[in-house]
């Protein structure tokens, strides 16, 4: 089904150029191709100026990918689906299994934007006050080193902090 946009308007040449196809669909037209390198969409035919040729076909399977895209999925994710789209006779439930560890994957990453978004406090509250650029200490943190066993995915701002691990290793003190 083509999108609605098309369809209100009117227009549809069932052969359309790139330029024309990116319009259609919200698609830069790099993008377009680089599906088309990654097999996610067919490659379509060519003129005799070696223009690609596009179809319906394309534009609702493009716009299926994008829709998939929004949604963050990846692109081997993409083909599972695509796949199952292809073969309507195939049973759904390798679809729904697919989109349960889907959004298995969101939901961790809910969780590290979660300590994220707490690290970002912690290192905000370490410039409560106004003061120079010389003594803020949300500069002075993000220039510590990272705790042993620290990694760039972890919270090392945990061991940066006054009275955290790094700061007793380098001042010798204790809690």
């Amino acid at each position: 089904m083509l999108p609605a946009r098309v369809i209100r308007s009117g227009y549809w040449d069932n052969n359309v150029k790139i330029g024309e196809l990116a319009r259609i669909t919200g698609t830069q037209v790099e993008t377009i191709r680089y599906y088309e390198r990654e097999a996610l969409l067919a490659s379509p035919s060519r003129t005799e100026g070696n223009f690609r040729i596009y179809t319906e076909a394309h534009v609702e399977r493009l716009s299926f990918i994008r829709r998939c895209r929004m949604l963050d999925m990846t692109h081997a994710e993409i083909r599972g689906l695509l796949h199952f789209k292809d073969a309507p006779s195939e049973h759904c439930g390798d679809v729904n299994a697919l989109l349960d560890a889907h959004i298995g994957h969101v939901t961790a990453r809910i969780e590290e934007l979660r300590q994220l978004e707490q690290q970002l406090k912690s290192l905000r509250e370490c410039c409560n006050e106004p003061s120079t650029a010389a003594h803020c200490g949300i500069l002075h943190e993000l220039s510590q080193p990272l705790c042993e066993g620290a990694t760039s995915e972890g919270n090392h701002l945990r061991c940066a902090h006054p009275g955290g691990p790094s700061h007793q290793r380098q001042t010798g003190t204790t809690q």
